[in-house]
């Protein structure tokens, strides 16, 4: 399977494919407006702001297996980034990212990148970064902050 086949709906149900974004690198990571770690909303945006004219895309996933700490719906949790956070980067609908349930892009990503231990993601963002031809290059621990993916993000743009 190749990640460009990949495909998830937006919150408003319309469909976004992973092929749009072949050319692009790609930072996905799984979020929650009530999680202790949702500062980082903050910072992703501003990698957003700062890469997305050289070719980032950011592609926040909401979940709420962790603690139901994503309570915001479909059609609420994009209003609810933008007014709490300032996020303008692509959501998506809410997903599972483990389980029976889970996404088949994070059963794409957790069978490339596997965490420590174990291939299950363990909390609220954790993110893996997916290279221009779909390769998926890096997964982060949800408590590595945004300014410290900057550094891959910039290495990755210049290839």
């Amino acid at each position: 399977m190749n990640f460009h086949n990949l495909e998830i709906k937006k919150p408003n149900g319309d469909l976004l494919k992973m092929n749009d974004f072949n050319g692009k690198l790609l930072l996905i990571v799984n979020t929650a407006t009530k999680c202790g770690l949702s500062p980082q909303f903050k910072g992703l945006e501003l990698l957003h702001q700062s890469y997305k004219h050289k070719g980032l895309v950011i592609l926040g996933t909401p979940c709420s297996q962790f603690m139901n700490q994503e309570p915001e719906t479909n059609l609420s949790v994009e209003i609810a980034c933008e007014i709490n956070f300032g996020v303008t980067f692509q959501l998506t609908e809410k997903i599972d990212v483990n389980g029976e349930n889970q996404h088949p892009i994070y059963r794409y990503l957790k069978n490339k990148k596997g965490g420590l231990f174990s291939n299950k993601i363990k909390w609220n963002f954790t993110k893996f970064l997916i290279s221009q031809d779909g390769k998926v290059l890096k997964r982060y621990s949800p408590i590595t902050t945004p300014k410290r993916i900057e550094i891959d993000i910039l290495k990755y743009l210049k290839r």
